[in-house]
């Protein structure tokens, strides 16, 4: 009884509104009335002249005059809206200052209690019903000998409790639609009186409100259970190092050598990430990893190469410090762009799936510059070049600011650029885009070069990073590395999703877990068991998303 006390109809809340509405309605009155020929005439007149601007059927006279009389009378309504804007920000404060006193007391409050008992009664009678059909249901199979009959019956007890299961769910779905209504009716108030221009705390309420309200478990676990079941590895990683190794996992050199070591691995994630958002991917990455440390190597290196390429023994001691790291970087973008401007070639022409055209690439480049170096590793660098280039600032590496630029540079790309715009419609659906006017060649070709670019220069990075040692079997596994790392991070196979924060993530998750089962002791073999399962369950949720949306 006292549930039902507390339950009130659709018509008392509308009676509990009422006088706050009234309220707040005469000083809206008072602020419309002080912003006709203020702040509404300021709008109207800036529209008018932005209109007559782009009209192309007025002469050039024409649309000087009406710009110059709309400028004119625009003066006259920003100097009224200014004379106005103390008034209506007090009346503001008053209506905000009304609701802040009266809103929850008199309102809010009462219909979130009205809202619970409603669902714990709503609950009960679920209960209730279940119980009753499951007791008929009972009554009736004991009526019941024939089995064609029996076989009828289950099935219709089965509809029966999924409509009730179904009314059920609308039912609290009105009562959450209810609660969320009221709250958000106050913010409805605060949109008319400011204009749409709320306070930092007012966005903030609305967000929080909105994400309860949309919040739902199963879609959650899909899009973070992996996240959680790796933080928690991680964690478990962090209690059981001490033990074992009797070291600190996580401690700030840690941190600092993973974040190091995921930065020349970001470059190449940034570059197959924009090719798996177009439903494909590249397995020669690794491969070009080798090709660009060795070319580096080899331009880079303090001296007289000891090996040569095709017999040819290079030497550039000759040239400066800096123009000899430039000259690497340069021909490091050069050989990775035209190698993924070839496979991309292949995929964007003659539609050829990328998986062919870029195992085609790996084996090239693998075949060419072993065949040309006789697979030898090229020594160090100049270690001058590290210095200048990826030096350290106290115990901070700086190669981690050559990261984030790129994320930075191709967060850019993708997000604020046509390019980038083109990428996610090509990726979601290819034909649509052709429809729409958009290349999917240029795009599908936009990408590989983007690629290329970010190939060459994670590779030049890597080679710095190591002070040489390039060979043509460096970079082995580093395209299964990037590519789990979108994957994790959440670009999708299906194309046409993805962030670039999920790259990041992915990309930092796969290394910080190399690294701890490094420290850990763990043979390199069981690693890649490790890698394998993080993969599979990723991909997997991906399908699950994938096929719930369709």
């Amino acid at each position: 009884m006292a549930e039902n006390n507390v339950i009130i109809s659709a018509e008392e809340e509308a009676k509990l509104l009422k006088p706050i509405d009234e309220y707040v309605g005469k000083i809206q009155k008072q602020i419309d009335a002080l912003r006709v020929e203020g702040s509404d005439k300021v709008n109207s007149l800036k529209n008018q002249i932005a209109i007559a601007k782009e009209n192309k059927n007025l002469t050039k006279e024409q649309q000087n005059k009406i710009i110059e009389e709309s400028k004119k009378q625009l003066e006259k309504a920003t100097a009224t809206e200014a004379a106005n804007k103390d008034q209506i920000t007090k009346l503001i404060a008053d209506a905000e200052s009304y609701l802040s006193k009266h809103y929850n007391s008199e309102y809010y409050d009462i219909v979130v209690k009205s809202c619970e008992a409603e669902k714990k009664a709503e609950n009960s009678s679920f209960e209730k019903t279940k119980t009753q059909l499951q007791e008929e249901h009972k009554k009736a199979l004991g009526s019941l000998k024939d089995a064609e009959e029996i076989k009828a019956e289950k099935y219709t007890y089965k509809n029966k409790l999924y409509d009730a299961q179904m009314a059920h769910e609308s039912r609290l779905q009105e009562i959450k639609d209810r609660k969320h209504d009221a709250f958000m009716h106050k913010f409805h108030l605060i949109d008319l009186l400011r204009m749409s221009k709320y306070t930092f705390a007012q966005k903030q309420a609305q967000k929080i409100e909105n994400y309860k309200y949309t919040f739902n478990m199963t879609q959650f676990l899909y899009k973070n259970g992996l996240y959680i079941v790796i933080i928690l590895i991680f964690i478990a990683l962090c209690i059981i190092t001490p033990i074992v190794k009797n070291t600190q996992l996580f401690t700030v050199t840690n941190i600092l050598n993973i974040l190091q070591q995921a930065s020349p691995r970001m470059f190449l994630a940034l570059g197959v990430a924009g090719l798996i958002l177009l439903t494909g991917t590249d397995l020669s990455v690794g491969r070009m990893v080798g090709m660009g440390m060795v070319t580096a190597t080899i331009i880079m290196h303090n001296g007289i190469n000891t090996g040569g390429v095709f017999g040819h023994i290079f030497d550039f001691s000759n040239m400066g410090t800096i123009p000899k790291a430039l000259l690497a970087l340069g021909v490091c973008i050069i050989l990775t762009t035209v190698f993924a401007m070839i496979a991309g070639f292949f995929m964007a022409r003659f539609k050829m799936h990328p998986f062919i055209s870029t195992m085609a690439n790996m084996l090239i480049i693998f075949g060419l510059v072993t065949y040309a170096t006789k697979g030898v590793s090229f020594g160090a660098i100049d270690p001058a070049i590290p210095n200048i280039f990826i030096p350290k600032a106290g115990r901070f590496p700086m190669i981690i600011l050559w990261a984030i630029i790129a994320v930075v540079v191709v967060w850019f790309i993708w997000n604020k650029t046509t390019f980038g715009k083109n990428l996610y419609a090509v990726g979601g659906n290819p034909e649509a885009a052709t429809v729409s006017g958009i290349s999917v060649f240029k795009v599908t070709m936009g990408a590989f070069i983007m690629a290329g670019i970010l190939y060459g220069f994670g590779s030049w990075l890597e080679c710095l990073r190591m002070v040489g040692s390039g060979s043509a079997a460096y970079g082995q596994g580093w395209d299964m590395d990037a590519i789990a790392a979108c994957v994790v991070g959440g670009v999708s196979f299906t194309g046409g999703i993805g962030k670039i924060s999920g790259v990041v993530t992915g990309v930092l998750i796969f290394t910080s877990l190399t690294y701890s089962l490094t420290i850990l002791g763990i043979d390199t073999n069981l690693q890649f068991i490790f890698e394998g399962i993080i993969i599979l369950a990723a991909v997997t949720l991906d399908c699950l998303k994938y096929v719930q949306k369709k």
